[in-house]
This record gives C-alpha cells, sequence and structure tokens, in this order.
C-alpha cells in the first residue's frame, strides 16, 4: 500500500510541475520575437510584456527599453503592438514612474506609430495616424482612473493596434550615474465586452490673438452636442506659458455646470470630474482660457513654437457601447453672446507657486540661457500632447471598399453608426438619350432599377452590412442621413424626393409629382440633393439640374419658402443668390447656414437658415469651373470635390480640405489607386475619414489624415523592407494557432488530474484510518502542507487586480509567470455635363 501511495505521490507532482508550466496563458501571447528589442537587466518586469489575469484578462507591460537621456526636457517615444488579434477593452492603469525622474507621462492608441525603432525622439512624432490619448501621469497629480464598467475599446475592425508611450524626462540630474530607466505603465486589457465605452473631447480655439501688454484677452469656444449621450468623469487643461486659467462648462437651458477648472501651469494630467455630469442632445459644451499679454512686446497667436500659445481642454467622457464613439473635437465659438453669462470663476487666475511653474512644463534653471531654435524644439516636444491641425489627407489604399461592383455612384453618406451609406444607379446609365428638351425622362421602359441601390458598409472592412431600394428608383442622385437614421434620396428620373426607414419597404414621405418635371410648390425638375436640419427638422431640397432654387419644407412635408435665381451668364460673374445647378447641400448647424454646391459656377455660396439670408461665398481658382459637391464636419471643416478641367485649363480634378471660418484650403487630396473621373460625391467623418463616390469611375475611395509634420518620418518608414512586417503577420498568426494549443493542453491536464487527485485523497484517507485504527500516531505521517510548500516549482502567488492608485513609485513585484518576447479620365465635354 506505500509504495501505491508513493508512486500516486509521484504521478501527482509530475502532473503538478507540467500544470504550473502551463498555469500561464504566456504561451497565447508570444511576441517580440525580434531580437533587436534588447531590454535592461535593469528593468524589472519588463522582459514580461504579457501577463494573464485569467481565461479573459492580461495585463500588458509597456516600459521604455531602458533609455539615459542626455539631456533635461528629453521626449522619448516607444510602441507596443496590442498582442491580440481581435477586440479588447483597456479597464485600468498601472504607472511605473519616479517623480525623481520623470516629469510626466501620456500614452496613446493609434494604428501606426510614427517609428518602428526600438524607442524614438518624439519630435518624429507619436503616430503617423490619428491617435488618442488614453492615459495620463503627471507628478504631484492624480492618476488616470475608469469608472467600473468603462474600457477604452481596442483592436479589433475599428480599435486601435499600437500602444505608444510618451515620457517626458524633465531634470536629467537623478541620470548622472547613467542608469537605464524603464518607466512606463501596466494596462489591464479585457475581451469581455465592456457596456461603456470611453472616448476623448478636444476643445481647441484656432484663432485666438492676444495683443501685447494685453493684461486679459479670453478665448471662448463653444459647440452644441449632436450625439447620443456621453458621461464626462475627467478634465485636462493646456495652454503654453500665457495662460492663467482654462474652465470647461455644460450649458444646458441657459445653466452653467462646471465639468472642470485648472490652472494651466499645474501639471498637465487627467483631473477627475468631481461632480458628475452628462451631456444630452442640443446641449451646449463650453470653454474659456484667459491669458494675459503682459511682458509680450509682439501679438500672440494660437501656434506651434514656444513664443505662439494655445487653448486646449480636454474631456474623458463614456458612452453606452452601441453608440460610442471615441473622439470628438469642437473648434468654433457656435454663440459669443452666451459668454456674457459664463460664470465669474472662470475669469479668476489660479495661483501657482513659482516652484511649481519651473516643473510644470519642464522648463528648468539650465535652459535659461538657451538660443531660439532650441526653444523652438521645445515647443515643438510640447505640440505632441495636443491636436495638430496640420494634417493632410491621403487615400486608405488598404481598404478594399474601392474594388466593390458598383452602378454610377451618385450618393454617399454616415449614419449615425458612422457606417458608409452608398446610393448608386445599379445596371442604368445617365446619358443624352435618357430625357427630351422638356427633361422628361425617356427610358420609362426600362422599369425601376431590380439591384438594391442602397448600400450600408462597414467603414473599415467595406463588408456589407444592409442593402435596400429594389425597384423603387430609376437614376437615382442625391442621398443624405437625419439624426434618426432616416434616409433622405433623390431620383432625378422621376424627379422626387423620398424619406426612407432604413429598414422600411416603403417609403415614409414622397414629395413632387412621378415622372413630372416642374417648377411650382408641388414638383421638381431634376432635384439633386436634401439636408434636413436636426434641431427644427426643416427638410431642404436643392432643385436642380433644371431649377435653380433651394426650397423648404415643413417636417411634414409642407411648403414654407423657396430662394434662388438662375445665373445671367451673358451679365459675367455670377450674383450672390444666383445658381448654376445647385448640386450638393451642407447642412452647418453650429452657425445656423446652409452652405450649396453651385456646381456649373465653381463656388460655394452659404445662406442663413429659416430665412434664406445670403451669407457669403467661397470660391477658389483651384476649384476651376464646376465645384460638385461639399461637405461639413463639425469642428470647423468643410470638404470638397470639383470637376474635370475644360480643355485648355489646368486646375486638376481633386478634393479639398477648407477651414470653414476663413474659406481657406488647408489641403488638397487625389487617390493614389484608379484616377478621379467624375467625383460626384463626398462625406467626411469627425476624424476627418473622408470619402468620395465617383459617377464615371464608379468607384468609391476612401481617404484617411495623417500629421503634416509625420510626412518625412513615414517616407523613411516606407524605405525600410518589408520583412518586419512580415514576420510581424506570421507572429500574429502564430499567436493564434498558440492560443488554441496551449489552451487545449492546459484544459486536457487539468480534466486528467481531478481524477488522480480524487483517487489520492480517498486512498491517502483510507490509509489515515487504518494507521489509527492499529494504534498509529501519525508522527511519522506526510504534512503535504509543508511538503508542497518546501517544493522548489510551487508558489501560491497569483495574479493581483491592477490598481493606479497608491505612490507614483510603486514596483511591479509580480514574478510568478514565465516571459517570452515578442513581437484616364475621358475629355470633358464642353457643356456642363448631367450627371
Amino acid at each position: 500500500m506505500a509504495g501505491l501511495v508513493n508512486n500516486l505521490l509521484i504521478l501527482f507532482l509530475v502532473f503538478q510541475n507540467i500544470c504550473l508550466g502551463f498555469r500561464s496563458p504566456l504561451s497565447v501571447f508570444k511576441r517580440y520575437k525580434d531580437t533587436t528589442r534588447s531590454l535592461s537587466s535593469e528593468c524589472l518586469g519588463s522582459d514580461r510584456p504579457v501577463i494573464s489575469l485569467g481565461l479573459s484578462d492580461f495585463a500588458l507591460d509597456i516600459r521604455m527599453p531602458g533609455v539615459t537621456p542626455k539631456q533635461s526636457d528629453t521626449y522619448l517615444c516607444m510602441s507596443v503592438p496590442l498582442p491580440v488579434d481581435d477586440e479588447a477593452y483597456v479597464v485600468d492603469f498601472k504607472p511605473h514612474a519616479s517623480m525623481d525622474t520623470i516629469h510626466h507621462m501620456l500614452l496613446f492608441g493609434c494604428n501606426e506609430p510614427s517609428s518602428a525603432e526600438n524607442y524614438w525622439d518624439c519630435d518624429e512624432g507619436t503616430c503617423k495616424d490619428k491617435s488618442n490619448i488614453l492615459y495620463a501621469w503627471a507628478r504631484n497629480a492624480p492618476p488616470t482612473r475608469l469608472p467600473k464598467g468603462v474600457g477604452f475599446r481596442v483592436g479589433g475592425e475599428t480599435g486601435g493596434r499600437f500602444f505608444v508611450l510618451q515620457v517626458h524626462y524633465g531634470d536629467i540630474s537623478a541620470f548622472r550615474d547613467k542608469h537605464k530607466d524603464c518607466s512606463g505603465v501596466t494596462l489591464h486589457l479585457t475581451h469581455q465586452k465592456q457596456p461603456l465605452i470611453a472616448g476623448m473631447y478636444l476643445m481647441m480655439s484656432v484663432n485666438t490673438v492676444i495683443p501685447p501688454g494685453e493684461k486679459v484677452v479670453d478665448a471662448d469656444i463653444a459647440c452644441h452636442y449632436k450625439r447620443f449621450p456621453m458621461h464626462l468623469f475627467a478634465y485636462r487643461v493646456h495652454t503654453h506659458r500665457l495662460g492663467k486659467v482654462v474652465s470647461g462648462y455644460r450649458v444646458r437651458n441657459g445653466q452653467w455646470t462646471l465639468i472642470g477648472r485648472q490652472s494651466p501651469q499645474l501639471p498637465q494630467a487627467f483631473y477627475p470630474v468631481e461632480h458628475p455630469v452628462d451631456v444630452n442632445y442640443d446641449d451646449i459644451l463650453a470653454a474659456r482660457c484667459v491669458f494675459s499679454g503682459e511682458g509680450r512686446t509682439t501679438e500672440t497667436r494660437i501656434g506651434g513654437t514656444a513664443n505662439d500659445e494655445m487653448c486646449n481642454f480636454y474631456i474623458m467622457y463614456y458612452m453606452e457601447a452601441k453608440h460610442a464613439v471615441s473622439y470628438m473635437t469642437c473648434t468654433q465659438n457656435a454663440n459669443p453672446e452666451m459668454f456674457r453669462n459664463i460664470p465669474q470663476e472662470a475669469n479668476i487666475p489660479i495661483p501657482v507657486k513659482s516652484d511649481m511653474l519651473k516643473v510644470t512644463h519642464g522648463h528648468h534653471e539650465e535652459t535659461k540661457g538657451t538660443d531660439k531654435s532650441s526653444l523652438l524644439q521645445q515647443a515643438k516636444k510640447e505640440e505632441e500632447e495636443i491636436l495638430d491641425q496640420d494634417f493632410h489627407i491621403e487615400e486608405a489604399v488598404e481598404w478594399p471598399g474601392l474594388d466593390l461592383k458598383l452602378g454610377q455612384v451618385s450618393g454617399l453618406a454616415l449614419d449615425p453608426e458612422n457606417n458608409l451609406v452608398i446610393f448608386h444607379r445599379g445596371d442604368h446609365v445617365w446619358d443624352e438619350n435618357s430625357f427630351d428638351s422638356k427633361f422628361v425622362y425617356q427610358q420609362r421602359g426600362l422599369g425601376p432599377i431590380e439591384q438594391n441601390t442602397i448600400l450600408v458598409l462597414n467603414p473599415s472592412n467595406a463588408k456589407l452590412l444592409h442593402s435596400m431600394g429594389k425597384s423603387l428608383f430609376y437614376l437615382p442622385h442625391g442621398l443624405s442621413i437625419d439624426k434618426n437614421g432616416n434616409y433622405w434620396v433623390t431620383d432625378v428620373a422621376l424627379h422626387q424626393v423620398f424619406k426612407l426607414g432604413a429598414h422600411d419597404k416603403e417609403p415614409l414621405l414622397i414629395l413632387g409629382v412621378a415622372l413630372q418635371p416642374g417648377s411650382d410648390r408641388n414638383h421638381f425638375c431634376q432635384p439633386t440633393d436634401v439636408a434636413v436640419d436636426p434641431i427644427t427638422g426643416s427638410i431642404y431640397i436643392s432643385d436642380g439640374y433644371c431649377n435653380s432654387r433651394v426650397i423648404q419644407f415643413s417636417p411634414k412635408g409642407l411648403y414654407v419658402m423657396q430662394w434662388g435665381e438662375g445665373t445671367e451668364t451673358s451679365l459675367g460673374r455670377a450674383r450672390p443668390g444666383q445658381f448654376h445647378i445647385p448640386h450638393s447641400l451642407a447642412l452647418i448647424p453650429d452657425f445656423s447656414q446652409l452652405c450649396v454646391a453651385d456646381r456649373e459656377n465653381g463656388r460655394i455660396q452659404c445662406f442663413k437658415l429659416g430665412t434664406g439670408e445670403f451669407i457669403r461665398e467661397i470660391k477658389h481658382k483651384s476649384f476651376g469651373r464646376e465645384l460638385f459637391a461639399v461637405s461639413y464636419v463639425p469642428g470647423g471643416f468643410l470638404f470638397a470635390v470639383n470637376g474635370m478641367p475644360y480643355p485648355g485649363e489646368a486646375e486638376p480634378v481633386q478634393g479639398f480640405v477648407m477651414n470653414f471660418s476663413t474659406g481657406e484650403i488647408i489641403d488638397t487630396f487625389i487617390p493614389l489607386r484608379k484616377n478621379f473621373e467624375m467625383p460626384h460625391d463626398v462625406v467626411a467623418s469627425e476624424d476627418k475619414t473622408v470619402f468620395v463616390g465617383d459617377v464615371h469611375a464608379r468607384a468609391v475611395w476612401k481617404f484617411a489624415s495623417i500629421e503634416k509634420s509625420e510626412t518625412i518620418v513615414e517616407a523613411r518608414l516606407k524605405n525600410t523592407p518589408e520583412s518586419a512586417d512580415h514576420l510581424k503577420k506570421q507572429e500574429k498568426q502564430h499567436l493564434v494557432q498558440q492560443a488554441s494549443t496551449g489552451v487545449s493542453f492546459v484544459l486536457i491536464t487539468t480534466l486528467l488530474i481531478i481524477p488522480v487527485v480524487v483517487l489520492l485523497a480517498i486512498l491517502l484517507f483510507i490509509w489515515w484510518k487504518k494507521t489509527t485504527v492499529y494504534g498509529g500516531k501519525g508522527s511519522g505521517g506526510l504534512n503535504l502542507g509543508n511538503f508542497f510548500a518546501s517544493h522548489k516549482g510551487y508558489s501560491r502567488k497569483g495574479f493581483d487586480r491592477l490598481s493606479t492608485e497608491g505612490s507614483d513609485q510603486e514596483k511591479d513585484e509580480d514574478d510568478g509567470t514565465d516571459s517570452e518576447e515578442e513581437c484616364s479620365a475621358p475629355p470633358p465635354p464642353s457643356a456642363p455635363s448631367s450627371s
């Protein structure tokens, strides 16, 4: 019997060792195989980048790879890829930083870091694409906390795939011993879907001017909120040296509720919102920065040098997952008059001790004698912390939507979920045989289009989510979507406007008389587009190819008013309010304006909602003779596309990005794959993702924004061998395979152990009973607790839930797991085309 017990004990210990070898799913997360990423032995914990926290949770350790900054105010960046392909959620942060060496840390989420190096000078930028701030740590400031049930969405089809850590080393006197620094943050991630998704709302002034010597200058920002409810839980302020206080508010029915108020000269971390603040549709978000121009001899403007200023108010919020938007911006002042009622506290500077001023932005005594070039360099580093408006639009060349088989693409829109909606003509074509001289459709015998003309696509991967519109239309043209998700479309053959529910088979509203062109209140003549006011519900229709007017209807479809007239070409330049094909509409609710792409006059005209009063014209030589479509993005950006140049003219067909306030062209863009032939519609989202539909090329392009300052870095990275990317793909595939194998092995092993343990327990109980019955005292019995505790591979240590509370110098002492490193266009006609 004793021999059997000994054999069973040996078998048990063997199985225990096997289990201990596999109890950590680190084998699932084998990344960073690239041997170039060698980490210092001084970096405790940095050789274990991924740590299992259970079946669905894991920790990701993001640390500087053993760096020694050479001078004060050094900004260094490094990146870590998300070690899984599927969607995950960041739910907690644990900082690893000492106030003696680190001034502050910022963690960004994005899809493409600015460099592929182990670490790099942040002068090169943080990310090549849009980046979101996920976490901020600063000395003498509270750490970022996420409420329970809230997470930042990463990975999957829509979340970022890389984390970029930016560390600002202030005073480097602590590095006199040349030790290596491994500061960073540990993230707690989970695969469990979070009911609430965190995001960032940035309020930023772009046109503030501070006169020299002026004692008090206010920079005010305000935008109407037009989305689903969000809940605010943290805020952060940012200015340069002239900022005295920054305050943010929610304004509802004239009542001002404080979100947060702070001196920008204090540590620039995220501070908790003291009292819960929710923001609902049509609330106003308002912020004020108070500056002083005392001590300056020239005026100071918003910009990116040490002598310029910034006015930023960041808000961390969470929303229900099904409505979540990860990033929003506000750069306008929609209602200057309202700031007469701003609480007086917003005008009172917050006093800051002089010694705190020196460390807040990292400007130390040793920088007093620096020249202008070093000041510019320092300012550039600071600007990595804020959203840079100096961006460039480029085609997203990996987007597969360009290869879709479509008819003539006439309209594009984004629904409330930010899905891309396409309106196309299937197998019907608008050509010279489509209409007679009185604009009556001549191809009715073809019947309506038998294909689904409305396609709803995932904007990330172009997968079809939903389709509709079969046997309803003859020649589709304009498309827009109201705040409730209803589709508003026009058909130039039917001379009608339709309101469609996203999943309804029959129209909810029809305006116009089928196949009958006209110019009275009940008829249209080839209507081109629709815009619906999200506040009043008023309907605006551009009509069209053979009428030159904009018509306003009530939400129920009753005629209200109209404005506009045809252009008298014999008189030369078109006057305000005259149209030559009002082709596209863009509604700007923040400013109560409606902008019209006046196609054949090659301009944009903007009018006051409700009255039709002309406000201004936007016209540039680079538009050429035709401007087809215009789209507005909250935050102050207009996007537009023009037409092909006429013979002998040089202006190319392209897309435009404009500052709505000034009308200035910020950027232009063209596709890299195929060519624009007749770009017919454009739509853009708040993150400046742009879609262009071309009626002749029968294609839709996707464009994304990158920072102009990073184009040099991008070009350098394009020249690097592709082997690294290929290796990363192979590693990711290997990761998934190992996940399946590792989990299966652990499961099988566990199932094998259970009966052995049960059997062992029974035998031990029988043996104990026998020894007791036969007079054994048990003094020589086996003490299993002491035996296993003395066993070399045994540990009771588990994994603690991450927390950002406690000392900033808190060490990560968890070492209970193994570690693995990883990771042509046809010539245009001489007369205006009809498409």
